[in-house]
């Protein structure tokens, strides 16, 4: 066994990659794998609704052409207007001004957030270049805040988690069977993760309720609005606070940005703690291949007389290894 170790990293060092490299791979094939299976099924699921969308517009153009009597050439070039009208945010209802202040703020704050729903975006030369190296900085400042939300998040869920566990464990304190003190005990990374999604779940519902009342959606469009929202994915096909009219106006823009900034740092804290649980199933991944493999080389060892048996006219190829038994001072060969 140690000589076939020895073997293998002798003859082919380059192929044996670290455990963090090997974790590298595993992972961006089942991203790979886990991207093409959620294509196919959402392509299965959404293209027939966009096929039947796409006839339904070309009929209704077809419709208001001979309704109308304008000229195919002119309807495609008063969309097309309208188009560029609706990138400065010119809408057929009217909505809110989308470059006051309240509503420049909250553009920088979709942007220093990372969300980006792409309802307001500079339409200015000076304004795009500008946001260039404002975001830079912001969310780079914002991406640190929310890492160091997360610290705080872990030591208060340890530190609640430890203090249960004491109590149950009795107030004197614990101690293995022999009166020493164990050591520090920690809460699993399953814990954890628990406690976080119960958290994002009762933000994202009290969320869902609000943003169900002050904009008329239904609650599963709040909720689905506040999973894209709160995960920093940001389509745009919802956005909150972009109505003309609410109810509570002020109270509402400060409830909304701060309902965003908390459900951001608690879905980001879940996302990390979900990562750890992935990085600890790409290693009992990584521990079952390397197993496989173990089996697969202890089989075709107990099949080499028979290959041998089989060739015995041409010699394999050798690779040296030394061998560790001080009484004999001589050099195995073991075939590749």
């Amino acid at each position: 066994s140690a000589c076939r170790n020895k073997y293998f990293s002798c003859c082919c060092p380059s192929l044996i990659p670290s455990r963090e490299t090997a974790r590298f791979y595993l992972l961006f094939v089942l991203i790979a794998l886990y991207m093409l299976a959620g294509a196919a099924i959402f392509s299965s699921l959404e293209r027939p609704a966009e096929l039947q969308a796409h006839l339904l517009w070309e009929r209704r153009l077809q419709d208001f052409r001979h309704e109308h009597n304008i000229s195919y050439e002119d309807l495609k070039s008063l969309l097309h207007h309208y188009e560029e009208a609706r990138t400065a945010g010119i809408r057929t209802e009217q909505g809110r001004a989308l470059w006051d202040i309240p509503g420049a703020f909250y553009f920088v704050g979709t942007v220093v957030s990372t969300i980006g729903f792409g309802v307001t975006a500079p339409s200015t030369l000076t304004g795009k270049v500008l946001l260039v190296f404002y975001g830079l900085l912001g969310c780079s400042s914002t991406i640190l805040f929310f890492n160091l939300f997360l610290e705080r998040v872990i030591t208060l869920l340890s530190f609640l988690i430890f203090w249960c566990h004491r109590r149950r464990g009795g107030h004197s304190g614990l101690e293995d069977s022999d009166g020493n003190r164990n050591e520090e005990w920690k809460p699993s990374v399953y814990q954890v993760t628990l406690i976080l999604f119960v958290a994002v779940l009762l933000v994202a519902c009290g969320a869902a309720s609000l943003y169900s009342a002050m904009e008329g959606w239904s609650y599963l469009e709040s909720l689905y609005f506040c999973f894209v929202a709160f995960s920093t994915v940001g389509f745009g096909d919802f956005v909150s606070g972009q109505r003309e009219h609410h109810e509570d106006t002020r109270v509402y823009q400060v409830g909304n940005c701060l309902l965003m900034l908390l459900g951001v740092c608690c879905t980001y804290s879940l996302f990390n703690a979900i990562s750890v649980i992935i990085k600890q199933g790409l290693n009992w991944m990584l521990r079952t291949l390397a197993w496989m493999y173990s089996g697969i080389c202890n089989y075709r060892l107990q099949l080499r007389p028979l290959f041998k048996l089989c060739f015995s006219d041409s010699e394999p190829p050798k690779c040296y290894c030394e061998d560790n038994n001080p009484h004999r001072q001589q050099v195995q060969a073991v075939s590749c």
